[in-house]
């Protein structure tokens, strides 16, 4: 039973409303992108130095603040229009790969920080936010019609 779940000694842990579920996916997989940003700071550090790992420090920042931000609207959707959250989690998550997208390009010519480390921290942090969204959605039993409505 995973750690979120636990309610109590015995007693079966309360499903989660479409609406609470934002949050579980920001922790969840907030932590993984934070978590593999942190091995790209690390291994940049020791292969290509400062700039590298300032790369990484970027990359890992932008990536945790769009996905955030595109999670926070998609939940604020799920609890004024449930019946928009696929339209609008589609769109955010194109958006946002898109804008990621115009930062490694905007970025390709820097000599700021290691361009080759920002790119594929933004890459390895972006699959790991995705991976972990997924695995949140796919393990999360999530009530789509509220039981206590029709009361």
């Amino acid at each position: 039973m995973p750690a979120d779940a636990a309610s109590g000694a015995g007693a079966p842990a309360p499903l989660p409303s479409a609406a609470s579920i934002d949050g579980l996916v920001l922790r969840r997989a907030g932590l993984a992108a934070a978590g593999v940003g942190i091995l790209a700071i690390v291994i940049a550090a020791g292969l290509r130095g400062g700039s590298g790992a300032l790369g990484a420090v970027f990359a890992t920042i932008l990536v945790l603040v769009f996905f955030s931000v595109g999670q926070v609207v998609l939940g604020a959707v799920l609890r004024s229009n449930p019946q928009m959250a696929m339209t609008v989690a589609l769109m955010t998550y194109l958006v946002k790969i898109g804008v990621l997208f115009i930062f490694i390009i905007l970025f390709a010519e820097t000599t700021l920080f290691d361009t080759k480390v920002f790119a594929a921290t933004v890459v390895a942090c972006t699959v790991a936010w995705t991976i972990a969204e997924v695995w949140v959605f796919a393990v999360t039993k999530v009530l789509y019609v509220d039981p206590e409505a029709s009361r």
